[in-house]
């Protein structure tokens, strides 16, 4: 079984990681080495970034 490919972008995602601290872990250990929490506020960041981006376009 395939993995499905991530929507963000390998960069994106970096950026997350070093902006809430962890990067290290992931260079370290990779992304499977991220604590659950730390993914979910990967994702909690990148929301509120595309929203921020939604409302600078208006």
């Amino acid at each position: 079984m395939s993995r499905k490919k991530g929507i963000m972008s390998e960069g994106f995602k970096e950026e997350l990681a070093k902006e809430l601290g962890f990067y290290d872990v992931v260079q370290k250990d990779g992304w499977g080495g991220i604590r659950a929490r730390d993914a979910g506020n990967m994702v909690k960041l990148a929301v509120e970034k595309a929203q921020r981006q939604l409302v600078d376009k208006e």
